[in-house]
């Protein structure tokens, strides 16, 4: 067995707060302090799971702009409607995976799609903002749309399962692409099961418990809804022992060493980029929505 990544520390969320009227979240980082050990990941949000009721109004979040990094959504229950000012638009279905690179600049605005929200029902997401390396941030802005059927599955054998969205999984391939090498696995795994999951050597990993109970590495526990442990840059994999039926996030991605200048929906080097990208947006160089 190759050697395993360690176990560096086991938080819960840092946040529980409300984005816009649509999405009731709990932030695993960087509210609780987690930041270098999970570059070149920004932000998680898990929103929900929360029961919207029907309603005749679309809950969301307005426009609103981004600059110099990615946003990743998971569906996982409900659905949201999406556009943006590059003229993309669509629906994100359970299943569903949004892979947007803000890169030089876009607004846009996510909304419960309109027949989920007339039915109402159970919403749940999880959001993750990548970073993205000096020399792409002022990039055109890309969109990846990755339906649930486009995204394979690594099925371990005993009832659990590995949607390979990002990076490889014993030679399975997901189908996002990414500016850095990243790893982002949707895991399922049964009672009593036990899973040695690939992790790159140098990679910052971490483990998000969206609900169960797992023991990592043999030395820690993960229990509960919204917990998260991160992992050591050494060590090739990690194993997991789900204690009961469990969900979780699996995400390793290549440190980018450089600085972090961060003011809300823009993430650059450089304070003087930051003042930069409020004066583009607010010129309208981001563009808008109609």
């Amino acid at each position: 067995m190759a050697e395993q990544k360690k176990v560096l520390g086991v938080y819960g969320p840092g946040s529980n707060h409300w984005v816009g009227d649509g999405f009731p979240v709990r932030n695993l980082f960087p509210s609780n302090g987690l930041e270098a050990e999970v570059n070149p990941f920004l932000m998680l949000d898990y929103a929900g799971p929360n029961e919207f009721k029907p309603s005749g109004k679309t809950p969301g979040v307005g426009q609103h702009p981004h600059r110099g990094f990615e946003t990743v959504t998971i569906a996982y229950q409900g659905s949201v409607e999406h556009r943006d000012s590059a003229g993309n638009s669509g629906v994100i279905y359970p299943g569903d995976v949004q892979w947007m690179t803000a890169a030089s600049g876009v607004v846009h605005e996510e909304m419960h799609e309109k027949e989920f929200a007339r039915k109402g029902g159970i919403f749940e997401m999880v959001q993750l903002w990548v970073n993205l390396p000096k020399a792409v941030k002022m990039s055109k802005p890309r969109y990846q749309a990755i339906t649930k059927e486009q995204i394979p599955v690594v099925e371990f054998g005993t009832g659990g399962h590995a949607r390979v969205i990002a990076g490889e999984f014993n030679g399975v391939k997901g189908p996002a692409l990414t500016f850095t090498p990243v790893n982002l696995f949707d895991v399922v795994l049964k009672a009593g099961e036990k899973v040695e999951i690939p992790l790159p050597e140098g990679h910052n990993a971490s483990i998000v418990l969206r609900k169960g109970d797992v023991s990592i590495d043999g030395t820690h526990s993960l229990t509960g809804e919204a917990r998260i442990a991160t992992l050591s840059q050494s060590g090739s994999g990690v194993a997991i022992e789900a204690k009961k039926d469990s969900t979780l996030l699996v995400l390793s991605g290549e440190p980018i060493q450089e600085p972090v200048a961060s003011y809300g929906p823009f993430v650059m080097n450089t304070r003087e980029e930051l003042v930069q990208a409020v004066e583009d947006y607010k010129a309208g160089k981001m563009g808008q929505l109609a």
